[in-house]
């Protein structure tokens, strides 16, 4: 599963466009992304808050067992995206 601070509407167009074979959750106001400690302030292309890429895993109780954060910045993914030709959020092109 993975989480963005994308809308759903935006978060089910990059999963389709994508080919994503996992579930997209939308957490547009950030809630579970701050949980986490992965809230980048600002650091969508429009200046809209995101979050940053990490993997965990988690038990049954919900404790974090292990983690793993990444080093890419935001624009790093946007520019992927882009070479890729996937449509970002709100024609940001």
């Amino acid at each position: 599963m993975a989480i963005s601070a994308d809308t759903p509407e935006e978060s089910r167009e990059l999963a389709q466009k994508a080919g994503l074979t996992f579930p997209l959750l939308s957490d547009r106001d950030t809630q579970t992304i701050r949980r986490y400690d992965l809230l980048l302030p600002g650091g969508g292309e429009d200046g809209r808050d995101i979050g940053g890429t990490a993997e965990f895993l988690v038990d049954t109780s919900g404790k974090v067992r292990w983690r793993k954060l990444a080093e890419t910045k935001p624009m790093q993914f946007v520019n992927a995206a882009k070479s890729a030709g996937l449509a970002l959020p709100n024609g940001r092109n």
